[in-house]
């Protein structure tokens, strides 16, 4: 069974949540503040964690970024935030930190469940990839070990930074629409909008910035494309 960690301080709801997705054939466990969910994601590398972001001593916020900081592997574990503040500002101020999805509270356990397996899909996508490696200028992007490269030295992204970047190097040079990026980086995933890609894609831009690389060109009311020269 695939493993979930749900974390919230609200007892019903980490309960209700943690009964509908053993309903769906997961293996949950859970947590009740920030310091005990990264206790057991460092001691169970679970495979997708379902993360509330108020919380008492140490927020979802916090535990996401500490996640995204830490060792290789753990660091790519799919995160599904909840909150209360369904604030346009907040929801992306969660995905700019490395977030993979939001859902605002009160909300359907359902849509929650569907969005968790949703998740899992794109992960058995990426793992069943054996194409080459795709090779742009100086990046080497590899489907089947997850992995992204310059010149070598490795550039760690969120599983759904990887799939835009994927996405984009497949189709170099060509301009992509946020829908065709949604098809690439969210398969079975139809519920995002726009401005979650922009926010996806402006955390792509500042990692590859970082390494001295700028080959997102932004084309105004189109899309995005890869340019980089060999």
């Amino acid at each position: 069974m695939r493993s979930v960690l749900v974390v919230d301080d609200d007892a019903h709801i980490r309960e209700v949540i943690a009964f509908a997705l053993r309903r769906a054939g997961f293996d949950v466990a859970t947590a009740n503040d920030g310091a005990a969910a990264l206790r057991r994601i460092e001691q169970e590398a679970p495979e997708l964690v379902v993360l509330d972001i108020l919380m008492p001593e140490l927020d979802g916020l916090e535990v996401c970024r500490a996640v995204r900081a830490g060792p290789p592997g753990r660091r790519q574990v799919p995160i599904l935030f909840l909150s209360s503040k369904d604030d346009e500002v907040d929801r992306i101020v969660g995905l700019e930190i490395g977030a993979d999805d939001y859902i605002g509270k009160p909300f359907s356990v359902r849509e929650l469940v569907a969005r968790v397996k949703a998740q899992f899909r794109r992960l058995d996508q990426l793992a069943e990839e054996v194409e080459d490696a795709v090779v742009v200028g100086p990046l080497t992007i590899d489907a089947a070990t997850h992995t992204v490269s310059l010149a070598g030295r490795a550039i760690d992204l969120t599983r759904t930074e990887f799939g835009l970047l994927l996405t984009l190097a497949r189709h170099a040079g060509r301009v992509l629409g946020r829908e065709a990026l949604m098809n690439g980086a969210y398969t079975g995933h139809r519920v995002v909008s726009d401005r979650t890609i922009d926010s996806h894609m402006r955390r792509l831009r500042t990692k590859l910035r970082r390494r001295g690389l700028d080959p997102i060109h932004t084309v105004h009311g189109v899309g995005f494309k890869l340019v980089l020269t060999p």
